[in-house]
């Protein structure tokens, strides 16, 4: 695919702010008003059609609210963005000039969405962001990119919002920051842009986060910006006032993306040096494990002993856990590492066994 910029800025980080959801002219306009003046501001963002959990809810002022962003554009003069749903909000989105498309987690999730959306826009040269789904599944949001792709357009890029998750976690939306990264390889062109209002869901994760997305080189950042965020009728808990929004955007570090000095050069090139090395020491070391797991894996069959051992396997992750995070490891890190390093254990001593078996 090649693929375009969905916005164009040079040396910095882009920024969509804007409220959750559009709810009164008074709000919207107040709230708009405040971030485009504060010169911080590339894009105007605001909740049109909310689509929620659960019925009952407040679920968007619709067409009405696109004639506010509209007025709003002139006296402003930025460009606003709005997400859709299916092929009507596009009609409608495109009737009042709204110069930005942005796809929602849950649509992403529905291919026959996408393709309703795609279809709609044939044609049409308009630049859309994508929002990966709820689930850590990349292919749908690679699926997503390349149904808008095949309709014609190329201004196509992608919003980072976390996944959801049953397990209880510091965020509303796990990061999962490696699906994102291998996103940006498969497309390298395609801009990248992080939404930390949703992932925290919690406006004191917003600085956190967005200094993360930064130092992983995104191209920008979605947040939900409102003039009294606790009084908001959606997702009061993850906006920020307008004024927040300049004085964390003013105290992020912008990372350069390329070394301009010899002798910094040097001492990078020596550092990934040093970590090429201890990787290989690592490879050796796994591969040594795994051949005692081979000869576990043998001993069992000779004793017609279950591979899974599951009290075991629970008392061994409970202590590496425990001795990790006491060397400085994250929780999230070693679940995941010795869930997969059991994993494989559990296949080369099943394939051992099955070599006995039949020996």
């Amino acid at each position: 695919m090649e693929l375009l910029p969905v916005i164009k800025k040079k040396n910095s980080p882009i920024t969509i702010a804007g409220p959750c959801s559009a709810e009164t002219e008074e709000q919207l306009q107040q709230t708009c008003f405040q971030l485009a003046a504060s010169g911080k501001v590339d894009v105007l963002r605001a909740g049109i059609w909310k689509p929620r959990t659960r019925p009952g809810h407040f679920e968007g002022v619709g067409e009405i609210g696109l004639n506010w962003l509209q007025q709003i554009k002139k006296e402003v003069n930025l460009p606003i963005t709005v997400e859709v749903a299916n092929s009507k909000h596009v009609e409608q989105a495109l009737k009042y000039g709204v110069d930005i498309l942005w796809i929602g987690a849950r649509t992403t999730t529905n291919p026959f969405s996408i393709q309703e959306i795609a279809d709609a826009l044939r044609g049409v040269q308009i630049p859309i962001l994508v929002k990966n789904s709820p689930s850590p599944d990349l292919g749908l949001w690679i699926g997503a990119i390349e149904r808008f792709y095949k309709s014609g357009l190329q201004q196509i890029g992608a919003i980072h919002r976390g996944f959801s998750s049953y397990q209880k976690s510091t965020y509303r939306n796990t990061p999962l920051w490696e699906i994102p990264i291998e996103l940006k390889k498969e497309l390298p062109e395609i801009q990248l842009f992080c939404d930390p209002s949703h992932i925290g869901g919690n406006r004191d994760l917003i600085a956190p986060v967005s200094q993360y997305a930064y130092e992983l080189n995104f191209d920008g950042l979605m947040i939900e910006s409102h003039q009294n965020p606790d009084e908001a009728w959606s997702d009061a808990r993850q906006q920020i006032t307008p004024e927040r929004l300049v004085e964390l955007l003013s105290h992020l570090v912008i990372p350069r993306k390329e070394l301009s000095r010899q002798k910094e050069q040097i001492t990078l090139e020596l550092l990934r040096e040093n970590i090429n090395r201890i990787d290989d020491v690592l490879l050796e070391l796994l591969m040594s494990r795994m051949e005692v797991s081979k000869e576990i894996g043998i001993f069992k069959r000779q004793n017609n002993l279950s591979i899974l051992q599951q009290d075991r396997w629970i008392n061994i992750l409970e202590s590496r856990i425990k001795t990790g995070k006491h060397l400085g490891l994250s929780e999230l890190f070693l679940k995941k590492y010795l869930e997969a390093l059991h994993q494989e254990s559990i296949h080369h001593q099943h394939n051992v066994s099955i070599e006995t078996l039949f020996i």
